[in-house]
Order: structure tokens, then sequence, then C-alpha cells
């Protein structure tokens, strides 16, 4: 293995869980936060109890809030919130960083406006740098405590994520590879929008019936908008669309399945964000995504409701009896 240290931009639960299944090679992990108080709080409970507890850091895990500790990392693994990324991006390449060094980008959006990937606004900050994604059903809580989870890694340079999926993959971590980075990105992301929409089925009472039906539309939904937006449409059949739109959706860990619950159950959106210390990325990635859909003149009625009921005021029953009143068509469509 050619990697001697590693970076970690981001020291939230998915970044703080992403070191500890890294240590396991010895290297040093270079653990980088916002906040100095949270990283010293970090150096002495060796532990994150604020989005992680339980989980222990192991002695190569070094948290720090300074840049200067990042610039000789081999692989610098991206975890910001993505409304944060392309700023920590361009702050990271004025710290200096070697042109030979992977940036990972672990960020699940697209950014407002503009549209553009993670990926793409890390290459903005680095053009000269190697780039891959990752992406796939992979919840901190379990890949912290080792259990079975399988991600799959994109480039455009075949020998980079083959590189990193031998640095990855360990026995209760599986990483695959693909060369579609922009499906890979797309399914992540938009998964978060339906997970919301999940979510306020269930804060709304209804049943088996009801979510399964909504996920499979979702599917179909996401496979849509993916593929518009540059994502080859069997990549939405695997890890990184339908497997991860399945874990947001009904998992007890999903951030974006719990906002949507509580807005479901009659909490507003704004109630809910104040009092979350995680961000929920479908929160801002459901007005890219209708931005997107806009733009392209798509049909994407779930995303629709969700943005309405985020931004419109519009309740999640409207939203509800909205989709189900629909004009009939076949179900391909």
């Amino acid at each position: 293995m050619s990697f001697h240290k590693i970076g970690v931009v981001g020291a939230g639960g998915w970044g703080t869980a992403l070191s500890v299944l890294l240590s396991d090679h010895g290297f040093p992990i270079a653990l980088w936060g916002y906040e100095a108080a949270e990283i010293e709080a970090l150096k002495s409970a060796r532990e994150n109890k604020t989005y992680l507890p339980g989980v222990k850091l192991p002695a190569n895990i070094h948290p720090t809030a300074s840049f200067s500790d990042l610039t000789d990392a081999d692989v610098m693994l991206l975890v910001s919130p993505s409304r944060n990324l392309g700023d920590v991006a361009r702050r990271l390449a004025q710290a200096g960083l070697p042109e030979r060094a992977i940036l990972l980008s672990c960020t699940k959006g697209i950014e407002q406006g503009t549209g553009k990937r993670m990926s793409e606004l890390i290459t903005a900050a680095f053009p000269r740098n190697p780039i891959a994604v990752l992406s796939g059903p992979s919840h901190a809580e379990e890949v912290s405590r080792k259990m079975p989870t399988a991600v799959v890694i994109g480039s455009g340079d075949p020998g980079v994520a083959e590189k990193l999926q031998a640095f990855f993959s360990t026995k209760h971590f599986r990483a695959y590879t693909s060369d579609d980075v922009a499906g890979i990105e797309l399914g992540g992301a938009l998964k978060n929008v339906f997970a919301i929409a999940a979510g306020m089925s269930d804060g709304m009472g209804f049943g088996d019936n009801s979510k399964a039906a909504l996920v499979t539309r979702s599917l179909a939904e996401l496979t849509r908008l993916g593929v518009a937006l540059g994502g080859r449409r069997e990549t939405f059949q695997g890890l990184s669309g339908i497997g991860d739109l399945m874990v947001t959706c009904f998992s007890r860990h999903s951030r974006n399945r719990g906002f949507g619950e509580r807005l479901g159950r009659g909490e507003s959106a704004a109630e809910i964000s104040k009092s979350m210390q995680m961000v929920a990325e479908g929160v801002p990635n459901t007005l890219s995504a209708f931005e997107c859909a806009r733009r392209l003149n798509l049909d994407t009625p779930i995303t629709d409701q969700v943005h309405a009921v985020l931004y419109e005021n519009k309740s999640p029953l409207e939203a509800m009896r909205q989709l189900l009143t629909r004009e009939l068509r076949p179900e391909e469509d």
C-alpha cells in the first residue's frame, strides 16, 4: 500500500466513522473539525460524544482544527456538509496539498443554484489532483461498529478507484468500483429527498403498503432525474441508487427519514432544523433537485411535493393527497 497518511475533513459522525474504519491500517489520520472546542473535546475524551457516542478513537487518529496538519496527506476524505464543501475545498487548496494526493468526496449533495455535484466543486479547487467519490448504504453508527457494509467508489481513473477499493475493503467493509461518478453522486444526493417523503408517511401513521409504493415510485423519479443530469440508468439500480434509497427511507439512523417523520407529526421544518445537531442533507438537496428538475422540464411529483412542504407551507397530508390523485398513467412512465 503506497499511502502513509490520511486526512479527513469533517469531524461529524460520518467523518469520525471513516477515520475509525481506516485506522486499522495503522497510518496516522488527521481528523479536522470546524470548532476548536469540539476538537479539544475529541482529544481529551477520545470519543465523539456529540455525533458518535460510545465509539472510541484509536490512538493513530489525531483530531485537529488546523489545515496545516492535513497538507502532507496522501488521501484526503472530504466529509463536510454539502453547503460548506466548496468553501472548505478552497481553503484546503490555499493551505497547500501535493498534486499526487487523492481527494475522495464522501459528501452527498448538489450545490444550490448551480446544480454542481460535490466532485465538481472539489475539482474546481484542485484541478490537477485525482478525484474520486464514495457512496452507498453506510450509516456511520453501523460502519464504526464494524457491521457488514458495502459501498461503491467512483473515479474517472480506474487505477485510482482500484487503489481506493483495496484501501477501504476489510472483513466487514466491502467496496465496489465504477466510472460513473455522476450517477454515484446523484444517487447519494437525491435519495435524501425521498427519505423525507418516506418519513412523512411514517409520521402520518401510514402503513407498509403506502411506504413500499412511495419508495418504488421514488426510485423511478430518482432514476429519471439522475439520468437527465448525466448518470447511467444501471447505476441507480446499484448501491448508490436503490441501496442508499432503501436504507435512508427505512432506517432508524436516517436523519432525513426522521426529519420527515417529525414533519408528518405536525412540526415545522424550521422547528426541526433548529433542534438538530447534524444536517439533514435532504432539506437543501430538495431545493437543488427541484431547481434541476425545473431547468430540465422534468416530471418530478414526489420532489415537488416535498419542496412544497418544506418551502411553501403545504401540509404533508395535502401533499400525499395530491400525489395519490394525480392523472392515471402506465407504471413505466
